[in-house]
C-alpha cells in the first residue's frame, strides 16, 4: 500500500508533463489522455523497487505508449482505391546537413512555430517525432531516448537532427507558403481533382509547356481530373506538387510563374533527386504556416 501511495503521488506530481508529452508525440488531446491512461495502466503493475529517478522512469514510459500508437497509426493506413497512389502521410525526410543549432535556442526553436509544428511533426517518423519532441521540447538526453526506441545515442541524436531540420524549414517557409505562387498551385490542384477545364486554361499562359505537351489547351485536357493523389508542398522551400505513394515521393512538379500564369510544369521521377529533396506538405487550406 505504502508503495501504491508513493506511485499515485508521483505519477500525479510529473501528470501535467506527463500529458505534455503525449500530446506533442500524438497531437490529440483526446489520444494524449489514452496514452497517459495506457501508461498509469503500466506502471501501476511495475515493481518500482529499483525506481531512482520517477520523472524520467515515467517519462520513458508514456515515450513508449506513444511510439507504439504512432507505429499503429501508420500501419492501419490502408490504399485508396483508384488510378493514382495515395496521398502521403509520412514523406520521405531530408537527408542534407543542415546548420547547427545550439542547445538553448532548441527548444525555443520548437515552440516557436506554433501549429507549423504540429503539421510537420506529422511527416516524421514515429522515430523521429519522439527523438525530436523530448529531446528539443523535454530535454530529454539522447542516451535515454536511444534506450526507448532501442537506438544507440549517436543514432538517436541524428533522428532529432533531421527532424529538427524539418521543423527549422517549416519555420523558414512561412512567406512561401503565403505566396502567390503556392496560390496558384493550389488552385491548379484543385481545378485538376475537379475536371475544371475553364479554371485550368485560366491558370495557365496560352503557350504552357509541361514536358513534352504544349499549349494551354492541350496541358490542361492533360491535368484535368489526374491530380486525385497530388498534394501541395514546399519542395526546398518553393510551392510545388508531390505524388507520393506509401509515404515516398514518386513524382514532383515544379511550375515556372510568369505574370500569374503558368508557363512551364516540370516532372522530376528520378529516386536519388528525390531523396535529397526538403519536402514539406502543405494542407490545401492553409493560409500560413508560422
Amino acid at each position: 500500500m505504502i508503495e501504491q501511495d508513493w506511485l499515485n503521488e508521483r505519477f500525479t506530481e510529473h501528470q501535467d508533463r506527463l500529458q505534455g508529452v503525449a500530446y506533442r508525440m500524438l497531437g490529440s488531446p483526446s489520444e494524449a489522455e489514452d496514452a497517459v491512461q495506457e501508461a498509469w495502466l503500466r506502471v501501476s503493475r511495475a515493481d518500482t523497487g529499483q525506481v531512482e529517478n520517477p520523472a524520467g522512469w515515467l517519462t520513458t514510459v508514456v515515450a513508449r505508449v506513444c511510439l507504439n500508437m504512432l507505429e499503429a497509426r501508420r500501419s492501419r493506413r490502408e490504399d485508396p482505391a483508384g488510378a493514382l497512389p495515395p496521398e502521403p502521410a509520412t514523406p520521405h525526410a531530408s537527408t542534407r546537413p543542415g546548420g547547427q543549432t545550439d542547445p538553448e535556442n532548441e527548444a525555443l526553436l520548437a515552440d516557436s512555430v506554433g501549429v507549423a509544428l504540429m503539421v510537420v511533426l506529422d511527416t516524421l517518423t514515429p522515430a523521429e517525432r519522439l527523438a525530436f519532441v523530448l529531446h528539443d521540447v523535454f530535454a530529454v538526453s539522447f542516451g535515454e531516448i536511444g534506450t526507448i526506441i532501442d537506438r544507440s545515442p549517436t543514432a538517436a541524436r541524428q533522428l532529432a537532427s533531421r527532424a529538427r531540420r524539418r521543423v527549422q524549414g517549416a519555420a523558414g517557409a512561412s512567406d512561401a507558403a503565403r505566396s502567390p505562387k503556392r496560390e496558384i498551385v493550389a488552385a491548379f490542384l484543385a481545378a485538376s481533382r475537379k475536371g475544371d477545364f475553364a479554371a485550368l486554361l485560366e491558370l495557365l499562359d496560352p503557350d504552357a509547356v509541361a514536358v513534352e505537351i504544349r499549349g494551354g489547351h492541350a496541358v490542361a485536357a492533360f491535368f484535368t481530373g489526374r491530380a486525385q493523389a497530388a498534394r501541395l508542398a514546399l519542395v526546398d522551400g518553393v510551392p510545388a506538387a508531390v505524388w507520393s505513394h506509401r509515404g515516398r515521393p514518386k513524382a514532383v512538379f515544379t511550375f515556372t510563374i510568369s505574370d500569374g500564369k503558368i508557363t512551364c510544369i516540370a516532372i522530376d521521377t528520378d529516386p536519388d533527386r528525390l531523396r535529397d529533396l526538403d519536402i514539406v506538405f502543405l494542407r490545401a487550406d492553409d493560409k500560413e504556416r508560422g
